[in-house]
């Protein structure tokens, strides 16, 4: 019987450490992230910040500053918040903020929330980190603005010069950067022409983009190589909790036998 008992303890003390590590991974996996984390240089891009609520509380304002070399453009409205930017004084935006309108409770312990914006990559390859901060109902604020090894990392978008290393395609098909290649070409069919075909080709590549905004075809953030390594970990673990588990069930069947 003593046996016994000390195999049933251990079994349940796995089972124990095997639910607190999944609820910790699930804790370790929501972050603040921005999607996708690989673009085009110079492309003008769909991106979607993703805010899970990790408190018992709603969270009531989220600002993200935009990272330098990242022109931003335009936001998508959504229904229940509040959205404003500010500007340094050559008027380009610096941050965006979300904020909860009077009717809206907020995004709720469990839920997630999702904002859609337009931005124009830099032009030359680069890492740039979005830092965000999370604003709860009762004051208090998560600074996302770490390392990717600290406990609040910041989330980084890699621009590439290869479409090949990119998660998705630019948002509006790669317009931009014909805009951009044709633009000496069309300067010696005259200045003002090329001025207008340029601005031309800028207009259809930010229509496209929020298009695919509208659509939230770039926005699966779940495809992260870490997330998807932190999620084969937890299933080795409850796996081999499970095999223990039943291992323990049979000695102790085998015992009552003799």
């Amino acid at each position: 019987m003593k046996k016994t008992s000390w195999i049933s303890k251990l079994t349940s003390t796995i089972a124990t450490g095997t639910a607190a590590f999944m609820l910790f991974a699930g804790f370790a996996s929501a972050h603040v992230t921005v999607s996708p984390s690989v673009a085009q240089t110079s492309a003008w891009q769909t991106y979607t910040i993703k805010i899970p609520s990790e408190k018992e509380l709603p969270t009531t304002k989220i600002t993200m500053k935009v990272p330098e070399g990242v022109a931003f453009k335009q936001y998508q409205p959504l229904a229940g918040w509040k959205i404003t930017t500010e500007k340094n004084d050559s008027n380009e935006v610096t941050s965006i903020t979300w904020e909860i309108d009077d009717d809206n409770e907020g995004i709720l312990a469990g839920q997630f929330q999702q904002f859609n914006f337009v931005a124009q990559n830099p032009k030359a390859e680069a890492e740039v980190a979005w830092d965000a901060f999370q604003y709860y109902s009762d004051g208090s604020i998560v600074e996302w603005t770490g390392q990717p090894s600290d406990a609040n990392p910041h989330s980084i978008t890699t621009i590439s010069e290869d479409p090949a290393t990119a998660d998705n395609a630019p948002a509006g098909g790669g317009h931009a950067n014909e805009g951009h290649d044709s633009a000496g070409t069309e300067a010696a069919a005259g200045d003002n022409a090329a001025t207008d075909d340029s601005n031309a080709n800028d207009d259809t590549t930010l229509g496209d983009a929020l298009n695919d905004t509208v659509t939230g075809e770039p926005n699966n953030t779940d495809s992260d190589p870490g997330t998807l390594k932190l999620q084969q970990a937890t299933l080795i673990v409850s796996i081999l909790a499970l095999i223990l588990s039943f291992l323990g069930i049979a000695l102790a069947t085998r015992r009552k036998k003799r």
